[in-house]
């Protein structure tokens, strides 16, 4: 069995990455989006197991004491973490699995799985990020002002990614999300692997 890629793709909030991640998941097969623990409750429409964990900071503690999470980050006023085992487990399916974390998740992942791939997205001006802040709707500005100086902090890591990617037009920042997934599965080690036997005859003498 080919071992599947650990993919990562890290933004500010408002971005647009959950979207993004969204649409790849519909457009590339095979990808299978990690779902985080988180100790933050739930809003409306969201659903325990598909959106989130949602777990109390007591049982958040325990997985923590238990070593259970490939990384953990505390945002804001709630921790956020990615339980070990689900991928393993998925990765040694053959199937790539998608982080959607913060740049200090990230940093903690790339030391334990050196051979992941990260993605770094990027609005088109900081002046659209605050735009697509507001028009959600769901916050105070005092917190939106917190959410854009919290961006400009994340922003700053983008030189630790593989891979960058603006989104001002949505349907392009997806191609270009989906060009990097496929590229992923094409390199040498993977590829290698995944054609042994091809190789094989291609190369026996006849």
């Amino acid at each position: 069995m080919v071992k599947g890629t650990l993919l990562i793709v890290s933004a500010p909030s408002g971005t647009g990455k959950t979207s993004l991640v969204k649409a790849l998941r519909e457009r590339v097969d095979g990808i299978v989006i990690s779902i985080s623990h988180t100790t933050r409750g739930r809003r409306a429409g969201e659903i325990d197991g598909r959106d989130y964990f949602f777990v109390t900071q007591g049982a958040f503690d325990d997985m923590l004491e238990r070593d259970a999470f490939l990384e953990w980050a505390q945002v804001f006023d709630h921790a956020y973490g990615t339980a070990r085992a689900t991928v393993n487990e998925a990765l040694n399916a053959g199937r790539d699995v998608l982080l959607e974390i913060d740049w200090q998740g990230a940093q903690q992942v790339r030391t334990l799985m050196p051979d992941c791939v990260s993605i770094f997205i990027l609005p088109p001006s900081c002046q659209a990020l605050e735009a697509r802040l507001r028009e959600r709707g769901r916050d105070i500005p005092e917190v939106i002002a917190r959410r854009m100086r919290a961006a400009k902090a994340e922003m700053s890591h983008y030189a630790e990614y593989d891979y960058i990617i603006v989104n001002d037009r949505f349907d392009e920042a997806l191609r270009q999300l989906s060009c990097i997934v496929i590229a992923t599965r094409l390199r040498k080690a993977r590829q290698i692997r995944a054609v042994d036997g091809l190789l094989t005859e291609l190369l026996s003498e006849r």
